[in-house]
């Protein structure tokens, strides 16, 4: 009896209505996981190795992180602070 309250529930909040939209679902579910998640997952895999890649050959060479960030400007050398000087 409790089982039929389940699938009841199933059917009526998920929108299953049968063996063939079920059927459906988990069709669609599978061609989800290898169409998108699949790939992206192997990319991700792939730029990690490359990351690493690049971070073994780095530090063989003895190449040593360059700081890319740009440099925050001085307020006085940009004109924004004047001095109390008038």
């Amino acid at each position: 009896m409790a089982f039929k309250g389940i699938r009841n529930t199933i059917k009526e909040n998920l929108g299953f209505r049968g063996s063939q939209n079920i059927a459906a679902w988990a069709v669609a579910g599978v061609l989800a996981y290898y169409l998108w998640v699949k790939p992206e997952r192997e990319a991700e895999q792939e730029r990690r190795a490359a990351r690493e890649r690049a971070r073994l050959f780095a530090s063989e060479k003895g190449i040593q992180d360059v700081d890319r960030r740009r440099p925050i400007a001085d307020p006085q050398d940009t004109g924004l602070v004047r001095s109390s000087r008038t």
